[in-house]
């Protein structure tokens, strides 16, 4: 299940309302709104977005290769899509807003229907209740209550030193280790907008994986667990305080991005995470506190807060630098 990476901080790029500190869909027009017909050569289940590639004829009547890009993984299966929707050779018909560039072949999607009519959209499909927790264990998504957003540039007002006041004033988001397949620890790790699963394989451990990301961190309630070579996600021990689950993590290396959009962390990282629930166990909230002297000028808490999802497995999906530099560069990767 593991060897898979992902991307990015990218969501619902499809959608109507655009970030324009997104690469994907920048160039859409989206009052040209056209059906297109054609045949599938290539359907990417991969990170950062989910493609399709598909021979059609274009205004002209030529046929051409036409990339059509969606949103990622999760949010593709939430919408009743899953890796088996098409394969080569599928006869497609969909409709899209068409890029900006009338000579580019290259379009988002509003619904696509396959030869034997059967159409597929972007309709969040019905899924069965979530089940409060009790014990922190289940899947969890970022809860957009509260405003808890996803961040698409680095956070205003922390307490940066010269080196991460410098990365924050030349920030680019292609600069994202995301976007090219690389993963960045916590606490970055934890606010991206994909789910996290909290397991309990045993009384001594608990295990949070992200769902596309292969990298799990591992949380021990022995405070004699072996610490070995450091790593982006660090040595984590847990303990209770009273309801509250207490997280201490160190024993970091250097991070792109480690500490948050557009900031990055050192090996001198460390961190203390402090996660209660509520609203009968269906919220999942965290204080977030973060040390690190070669970005930080000092210690600093933030707040995040997850919301309880039904309980399924996780989903994973390789990212690919084809579908990365389709995300970077809106499809003109085959212009």
């Amino acid at each position: 299940m593991k060897n898979h990476l992902f991307f990015l901080a990218a969501i619902g790029l499809v959608l109507p309302a655009l970030s324009n500190a997104h690469h994907s869909h920048s160039t859409i027009n989206r009052d040209d709104v056209r059906v297109y017909k054609g045949v599938v050569t290539k359907y990417g289940w991969t990170m950062p977005h989910v493609y399709l590639k598909v021979k059609a004829p274009d205004a002209e009547g030529n046929i051409v290769n036409y990339s059509i890009e969606m949103e990622h993984p999760p949010s593709m299966v939430s919408k009743g899509w899953s890796r088996s929707t098409f394969k080569p050779g599928d006869r497609i018909i969909w409709e899209g807003a068409h890029d900006r560039n009338p000579n580019r072949h290259y379009t988002a999607l509003n619904w696509a229907e396959k030869g034997d009519g059967t159409r597929v959209g972007f309709t969040e499909a019905v899924t069965a209740e979530a089940v409060p927790s009790t014990d922190f264990v289940g899947l969890w998504k970022r809860s957009d209550v509260g405003g808890f957003k996803p961040h698409y540039r680095p956070p205003v007002g922390w307490p940066l030193t010269k080196v991460g006041q410098a990365q924050v004033d030349n920030f680019s988001e292609d600069q994202n280790p995301m976007v090219t397949c690389g993963n960045p620890g916590p606490p970055k790790s934890m606010i991206i907008p994909y789910p996290v699963i909290f397991t309990r394989p045993d009384e001594n451990t608990l295990v949070m994986e992200r769902e596309l990301m292969d990298d799990l961190r591992i949380v021990h309630f022995d405070r004699d667990a072996p610490v070995g070579e450091p790593t982006k996600m660090g040595h984590s021990i847990g303990y209770f305080e009273g309801d509250t689950l207490v997280v201490e993590t160190t024993n970091f290396i250097a991070d792109d991005w480690g500490m948050h959009t557009g900031i990055s962390s050192s090996a001198e990282k460390q961190l203390i995470e402090r996660f209660t629930l509520s609203d009968g166990g269906l919220h999942l909230n965290a204080e977030i506190t973060v040390t690190d002297p070669v970005f930080l000028s000092e210690t600093y808490t933030f707040s995040h807060r997850w919301r309880k999802l039904p309980d399924r497995p996780v989903i994973q999906a390789p990212c690919t630098m084809e579908a990365a530099m389709l995300y970077l560069n809106a499809g003109k990767d085959d212009q």
